[in-house]
């Protein structure tokens, strides 16, 4: 019979993360827990989460339309 390999990493960690690896580690933990939230509750609330991107669109729309008025020159120039 064959024996078995022992090949590659499978287990955990001996160290517990340190400094920015411990951040990085808790950012991403943080991170997943709040997609979690929010993803039960749009699956709770469809019409409510349909309704704040919809809002959140227009005002972003209006936003960027004004601000692209305001950049253009109301004057003309002619070169004589």
């Amino acid at each position: 019979m064959a024996k078995e390999l022992e090949a590659g990493f499978t287990g955990s960690p001996v160290e517990k993360p340190e400094g920015m690896r411990k951040v990085a580690s808790d950012t991403a933990s943080a991170i997943k827990r709040e997609a979690n939230a929010v993803a039960i509750g749009v699956s709770d609330h469809p019409q409510a989460a349909g309704s704040l991107v919809l809002g959140i669109g227009a005002a972003a729309f209006g936003l960027g339309y004004l601000l692209g008025r305001s950049s253009v020159s109301t004057r003309t120039r002619y070169w004589r």
